[in-house]
């Protein structure tokens, strides 16, 4: 007996309207939440179409598709991932199953390549895939172990539901984040600057595992049910917090010399989702910590994509440089549950440009009153006298060097209990 696949009906709507409004092949995502028993389908996007109109020969871009794949992982809370693909195409299943067994590992390859958390023992490895013929509408599902190079494909069974995405809980939390990365003296690329934050991200994300988790305040057992008083009518939305400590260091590891420092300082919000009437605090735990993780990970990442990289940013940096991570933006699925998506805004950037990546992503129609933009704030940056003079006092007593400027951040992120703010701080040392 194969996985069983419990698809919102909304899926089977969005399929038939690809079928009657698309030519040539089409493809795309799915979008969902694994358990032991059974996986949930809460969303389809079908894969953008290349600006480029040459035509290489390939009827499926087994890289563009991966692409397309890790920008919406990017894209979704704790709970949601990317649960495998479909093709619609007039050839038979049969011929399509090479080509979506190599889609579903490209795509989980390229995923996996960010995620930072430990995976766990009963971590669900398969991956579905999905045949549909837009002329017959007819639908072939199977699976793949993503972890055994060798597998083959298995059936499994795909059912719509109505009303899978309500009646899930929500986890939400805001963490303050303060984490200090050193820099090698001699930074020869960007390379070396990514790497070394990347590192410190691990580092980090070692301590978020550890960490303890609080619902309202207790510490549950694992296996215990999240509970608050929630009645069956309403959303269940729960409070949680998380104590973290820092990692213990021999004092030969602390003291190390160095060119200078990165630091991501700020509170985020991050939040997850359980499908389950009764929910664990284990998964809830789980969920929420890997939520917090890909959500700085993943900011990082996109600065290191927007600035690093770019011809600008190659310059040494001579003194303390202050540079604001996005926030995260909310956008719901639908609105009559509470599963939602994210994005991030650059301080640049406005609300449309948000609702056309929604749209670009995941194929998503959101008007900007749609967005939730109150969960966090930009960071703000202020230089105040008292710590140019702390400054003052680092570089005097610091070694004297004349080839570099020796400082710490001067930047302050401001958030308030229910908000958020991050920013991003080089500075030479």
């Amino acid at each position: 007996m194969g996985r069983s696949y419990i698809v919102e009906d909304d899926v089977e709507e969005y399929l038939c309207k690809l079928c009657s409004t698309q030519s040539g092949t089409v493809t795309g995502l799915f979008i969902g939440q694994c358990s032991i028993q059974r996986d949930f389908i809460v969303m389809a996007a079908r894969t953008p179409q290349k600006e480029e109109s040459a035509d290489d020969g390939q009827l499926v871009d087994k890289e563009w598709l991966s692409e397309h794949a890790r920008q919406v992982s990017r894209m979704l809370p704790g709970g949601l991932s990317v649960l495998g693909v479909f093709i619609i195409s007039d050839s038979d299943a049969k011929d399509s199953l090479t080509t979506l067994r190599q889609l579903v590992f490209a795509v989980e390859n390229l995923i996996s390549s960010e995620q930072l958390w430990s995976p766990a023992d009963d971590d669900v490895t398969d991956r579905v895939t999905l045949h549909v013929n837009p002329k017959t509408r007819k639908t072939v599902c199977r699976t793949f172990d993503v972890t055994d190079p060798k597998t083959v494909a298995k059936p499994a069974d795909w059912k719509y539901q109505s009303r899978v995405c309500s009646n899930w809980a929500t986890v939400l939390c805001w963490l303050d984040v303060d984490l200090l990365v050193p820099i090698p003296e001699k930074i020869t690329s960007t390379k070396t600057v990514e790497k070394c934050l990347m590192e410190g991200l691990k580092s980090w994300t070692h301590q978020i595992e550890s960490g303890v988790f609080l619902i309202d305040g207790k510490k549950l057992p694992e296996d215990s049910e999240l509970k608050g008083g929630q009645k069956k009518s309403t959303r269940q939305t729960y409070t949680a917090q998380l104590l973290v400590s820092p990692d213990m260091q021999k004092s030969s590891d602390v003291v190390q010399r160095c060119g200078g420092s990165l630091s991501v300082r700020g509170v985020i919000h991050s939040r997850a989702f359980l499908h389950s009437n009764k929910p664990k605090a284990k998964l809830a735990e789980r969920l929420l910590k890997m939520d917090v993780v890909s959500t700085v990970a993943t900011r990082v990442q996109m600065l290191l994509e927007e600035t690093l990289t770019s011809e600008e940013s190659s310059r040494d940096v001579k003194q303390t440089e202050q540079l604001c991570l996005p926030r995260r933006v909310f956008c719901p699925v639908k609105v009559t549950g509470p599963l939602c998506v994210c994005d991030y805004q650059f301080s640049d950037e406005g609300l449309t440009e948000i609702t056309d990546r929604l749209k670009e992503m995941l194929d998503t129609d959101a008007a900007e009153d749609d967005l939730d933009t109150t969960q966090e704030m930009s960071a703000e940056l202020i230089q105040s006298e008292a710590t140019e003079e702390a400054t003052a006092e680092t570089v005097e007593a610091s070694e004297p060097r004349r080839d570099i400027y020796i400082g710490v951040a001067v930047g302050i992120a401001v958030a308030l209990l229910a908000t958020a703010a991050s920013a991003l701080y080089f500075s030479d040392a």
